[in-house]
């Protein structure tokens, strides 16, 4: 699998905000047949730091109703990255 189709976007939220600052913790949306170990070799090489640990996890699309329409929105999967100690946060990372 290519290292740039892996991660597609860093989820940012208050959870993943806590977690960045109290133990160097990133979240991603990575592409659903991604491994850990794809995610891994993908951090590294796009963003130069070591990992420690990857955790996943598929997350399942809310049911949303428009009127009497109901859909729902599509699953995804959730990467949780912990990068090892002394290693420096992405640049992208810093203001948010």
């Amino acid at each position: 699998m290519k290292v740039t189709s892996v991660i597609r976007r860093p989820v940012i939220t208050e959870k993943s905000a806590v977690a960045r600052e109290a133990s160097q913790t990133i979240v991603f949306e990575v592409a659903r047949n991604a491994t850990k170990v794809d995610v891994r070799r993908a951090v590294e090489q796009l963003f130069g730091a070591k990992v420690a640990e990857v955790r996943t996890s598929i997350v399942h699309g809310k049911m949303k109703r428009q009127g009497r329409f109901v859909g729902q929105r599509p699953d995804w999967k959730k990467a949780t990255v912990r990068l090892r100690a002394g290693e420096k946060l992405p640049e992208f990372f810093e203001g948010a």
